[in-house]
């Protein structure tokens, strides 16, 4: 049990790559508060989460208000406590297709994706961190993508917010280092979630397998990726085999990006 006796948030919990953090941290000795806007899928996680054997909660949470992110935060500590562990998962796409133009995004777009990928995610640390520091240690895993350093595509909005994430990740790291509280971050590339369900939706089912087909051809490993896969890497950094790693970003991308050939 690598994280026995542990409490962990996990925004963004109620499906995708959030639920597969949340189960695969219950499967080592974690408890889970699952932190989402989506409560019949976040009660569905909390079910997986005690079919392991352990104790959870379920709070509805806008991770861009900070009022609600106060009230998660005191939630967890009126059940369990305390906060060991942080995941900043929650985040949404952008909603325009495949590719979208700087000039041609709604500045109210702008504001609501840049929010939820990266606002929400300070305004989480904002709450926990006095009390990782408080009881002397703490784990924060935020999630970025590889479209923050390689985009696949062009979103601008959705890009610079997981790229503002690593910037995050690195200024926390450095601060919060002599406290005992380890800041990493994730790079997932293509996973299979609900993620790409916007981006398919208008797609007739010939489209949509070759879209797929498509990606699972992209990487060296030649497949897309799982919540599992992501949650292996989260179970890495939220355990004591990360106990010198803070600062990391690591990409869970199935080798990508390729590097051009010199031939």
């Amino acid at each position: 049990m690598l994280l026995e006796n542990k409490v962990a948030i996990v925004t963004g919990g109620s499906k995708g790559i959030g639920r597969g953090i949340a189960v695969k941290f219950a499967m080592e000795g974690c408890d889970v508060v699952i932190a989402d806007v989506d409560l019949k899928e976040s009660e569905e996680t909390l079910n997986e989460v005690k079919k392991m054997g352990r104790d959870g909660l379920v709070v509805a949470c806008d991770i861009t208000n900070s009022d609600k992110v106060r009230e998660l935060v005191k939630a967890t500590v009126t059940k369990f406590g305390k906060v060991d562990i942080l995941v900043n998962n929650a985040g949404m796409g952008a909603n325009a297709g495949p590719t979208t133009s700087v000039a041609t995004i709604p500045e109210d777009e702008w504001d609501k994706v840049v929010a939820i990928n990266l606002k929400g995610a300070f305004l989480c640390c904002k709450e926990v961190v006095p009390l990782m520091k408080e009881k002397g240690n703490g784990i924060i895993i935020n999630l970025s993508s590889l479209g923050a350093v390689h985009p696949p595509g062009v979103h601008p909005h959705y890009h610079a917010a997981k790229a503002g994430i690593l910037g995050l990740t690195y200024d926390m790291a450095r601060e919060l280092g002599p406290s005992n509280i380890r800041v990493n971050a994730i790079m997932p590339g293509p996973i299979r979630t609900p993620f790409y369900d916007p981006i398919v939706k208008d797609m007739s089912d010939e489209e949509k397998a070759a879209f797929f087909d498509m990606l699972n051809n992209l990487a060296p490993l030649r497949r897309m990726g799982t919540p599992e896969d992501i949650a292996g890497a989260a179970l890495f950094l939220a355990s004591e085999l990360s106990a010198f790693v803070t600062g990391a970003v690591i990409p869970v991308t199935g080798g990508l990006p390729l590097q051009p050939s010199n031939h």
